[in-house]
């Protein structure tokens, strides 16, 4: 068990949040589920990927913003467009720089590798124009920060 666990407060959608998650990604599974006394989930741990999470059925007293968000690691325009667009379906919004909000509200950072490469590059140009078309985009294009990067 890690020693530090995200725990995500929804409002009595636990179930439907935590099998969509577990569906999106490939490699996940659920822990462990609580109930309350009529039945409903209390909490749900779960795993995606390598990272641990719970799920708390809290009530509507809060709900999620920008200042928290989760950056999933991408190879390629294919993961990137598996990603963003399961996130992004049934309600999710396309925000700028390759973020995104799904439909329970819950911001992701869709980042394919060669984003960061670029951005990092030893060409500093090619860094900054690579930066520049970033910032026109919402979700990331590999093809487009390449050209951008090399000048083409």
């Amino acid at each position: 068990m890690p020693k530090i666990m995200p725990c995500l407060w929804i409002d009595d959608r636990i179930d439907e949040m935590v099998d969509f998650y577990v569906k999106t990604f490939k490699d996940a599974e659920i822990h462990d589920t609580q109930h309350y006394p009529d039945g409903r989930s209390i909490t749900k741990t779960f795993r995606l990927k390598d990272q641990e999470f719970m799920a708390l059925n809290g009530g509507p007293d809060f709900k999620f913003t920008e200042a928290i968000s989760f950056t999933v690691d991408c190879d390629g325009q294919e993961e990137v467009d598996y990603y963003w667009n399961t996130l992004t379906a049934d309600g999710g919004e396309e925000s700028q720089c390759g973020w995104l909000k799904d439909k329970y509200g819950l911001s992701w950072q869709i980042v394919p590798r060669q984003l960061p490469e670029a951005l990092a590059g030893s060409d500093r140009a090619g860094a900054g124009r690579a930066m520049q078309a970033m910032l026109k985009m919402k979700k990331i294009i590999v093809a487009d920060i390449q050209k951008a990067y090399a000048g083409s």
